[in-house]
């Protein structure tokens, strides 16, 4: 019976530049791997150790990538290791079996999506309406399924934040801030449901989870055991669960930590 690990991925596993936290003299600073090329630049890394962990996780376990990116979005990143037979996208609204979204999967989140919250176009039409154009940069929606903004995080308003997620809380939806980007997702829409739905198909005897963000809670929670980065949302909100291990390392070096803890608990579940 294999061990499943559904990790989230960036801020997590991988860091764009921004992210990557390298507060050692440059000539400590590891090496680094690019997984992420878009419009011909590089923009995601892991460290040259972290991508041999991964390799080895990817023999060792069912290894799950798992992330609100949409389809399109992760299939620019190329990871280490073995191709993984399963990847949940659109924060569990799309699982993907070699490569392919599975329609019975999307239908059945669509339609749970339509009896449980509010409509994607009232969420779209607040976010228009409340967000001053001289912090956001862009509006988009992901997949049909949830929006976000990408904001001058500087200058945005923290008061506009905890508005708009009173506002959605009301109408079944969530509000998660990373980075530069503000997300607005529907509460039934779950990285845990699809992470579930795996582990139902593979027959997993033990689930494993790592996550940074507001977004990656219950993925946490649902998960037998799980770890968070001394970074982001959970970590700013100090946020904990009796499962959960709560890391101290910040930046590309806690993509490391994570992949090691998942290696040492995979190890001990399969002698």
């Amino acid at each position: 019976m294999p061990v499943l690990v559904a990790s989230d991925l960036d801020r997590t596993l991988i860091y764009s530049s921004a992210a990557l936290a390298l507060t050692m003299p440059d000539a400590r600073a590891p090496r680094l791997l690019c997984v992420e090329v878009h419009e011909s630049k590089p923009l995601s890394f892991m460290t040259e150790t972290a991508a041999g962990l991964l390799t080895d996780l990817g023999d060792a376990a069912v290894f799950v990538p798992t992330t609100t990116r949409t389809r399109k979005q992760y299939q620019r990143i190329n990871l280490p290791g073995p191709a993984p037979k399963y990847a949940i996208c659109a924060n569990g609204g799309h699982l993907m079996v070699d490569g392919v979204s599975d329609l019975d999967w999307h239908a059945q989140v669509t339609q749970r999506l339509s009896e449980q919250c509010a409509p994607l176009d009232e969420v779209r039409e607040q976010l228009l309406a409340t967000a001053d154009p001289a912090w956001v940069r862009k509006h988009r929606v992901a997949e049909d399924l949830f929006a976000y903004l990408v904001v001058e995080r500087e200058l945005l308003p923290e008061e506009w934040v905890k508005e708009l997620a009173v506002w959605a809380e009301n109408r079944g939806w969530t509000v998660s801030l990373q980075g530069r980007k503000i997300y607005a997702v529907p509460k039934p829409l779950t990285k845990s449901a699809a992470m579930h739905e795996v582990a139902r198909r593979t027959g997993a005897s033990l689930t494993l989870a790592a996550g940074d963000s507001l977004l990656d809670a219950d993925l946490l929670l649902a998960a037998d055991r799980g770890w968070r980065p001394g970074h982001g949302e959970l970590a700013d909100a100090e946020w904990t669960a009796p499962l959960v291990s709560a890391l101290p390392e910040r930046g590309v070096l806690a993509g490391e930590r994570i992949l090691r803890e998942f290696l040492k608990a995979t190890h001990t579940a399969t002698p």
